[in-house]
């Protein structure tokens, strides 16, 4: 699937069209506010993974030990490196 970068305005200039190619062409877009991703319009039969999902899916497998132990491991590792958002409102 093509993915776009448009800003606001330009979506908002061109939304039908934009709708168009997102249900026939399967193309998504990102919307720009002053250059920073805000919104995406994508097609409704993508799927989309949400944490529930994956915590679900991840109850129902069964690792090795060894490969459990490395997989808790990496996701430790993983949670570290992310920064957390800047809150807009303070």
């Amino acid at each position: 699937m093509k993915t776009t970068s448009i800003s606001v305005t330009e979506a908002a200039r061109n939304f039908a069209d934009c709708v168009n190619r997102v249900r026939y062409q399967n193309m998504s877009f990102v919307l720009l506010k002053n250059g920073t991703p805000v919104a995406r319009l994508i097609p409704e039969k993508e799927k989309i993974c949400l944490g529930r999902d994956l915590a679900k899916v991840l109850r129902e497998v069964d690792l090795p030990t060894d490969e459990a132990v490395a997989w808790n491991r990496d996701l430790k590792k993983a949670r570290k490196s992310l920064k957390p958002q800047p809150d807009k409102w303070r």
